[in-house]
């Protein structure tokens, strides 16, 4: 298992990444480095921060039955966190801070935008028929779910086309880049 990877910032973008699985590589810098720039060309605003975790099959299978009540693994899982400031003050009654604190501006905080959960050992199975290539499927999965926490959806027609337009958008812009 790798260290988790230490923030790294393009348009005060923090994205926090962690392979936690040994089945498949990730190289963690380069989809680190995709999440910033699908972040910044999506128009995320001020600070922001985004985790991105790979994750074994038994990891994922837990969390696809626990939020989504679907048995097995699947490839990708979003999780968007409210962008709402939260009340400051001391836990748990939201009393004040304490002497000397002054409190932020709400522009000032950071926006926690989500995780995106990845396993690559079902990505590597479906790439065949999916994406193409086992690298390609993980940037497909990156992409598809930033857009996921950023509010865009596939449940419709019209949404899954303007989703799916959207990714190969981005993947054209920042993936497939020879």
């Amino acid at each position: 298992m790798k260290p988790p990877r230490e923030p790294q910032s393009a348009s005060n973008v923090e994205v926090f990444v962690a392979d936690e699985q040994t089945e498949r590589p990730v190289d963690v810098e380069r989809w680190s480095r995709l999440a910033e720039q699908v972040l910044d060309a999506e128009g995320a605003q001020g600070e922001a921060e985004l985790s991105m975790l790979f994750v074994d099959e038994a990891t994922m299978a837990g969390l696809n039955s626990k939020f989504h009540g679907q048995e097995g693994p699947t490839d990708v899982l979003a999780f968007p966190i409210d962008d709402e400031p939260v009340e400051g003050g001391r836990s748990p009654d939201s009393g004040g801070s304490g002497p000397g604190y002054t409190p932020g501006e709400p522009g000032e905080l950071p926006v926690l935008i989500g995780d995106v959960v990845i396993c690559p050992l079902v990505a590597d199975r479906n790439a065949p028929e999916h994406a193409g290539t086992y690298e390609d499927e993980l940037a497909l999965l990156v992409v598809h779910g930033i857009l996921h926490l950023l509010g865009m959806d596939h449940m419709e027609d019209d949404e899954a086309e303007a989703m799916e337009k959207r990714e190969q958008e981005l993947l054209d812009r920042f993936h497939r880049t020879s």
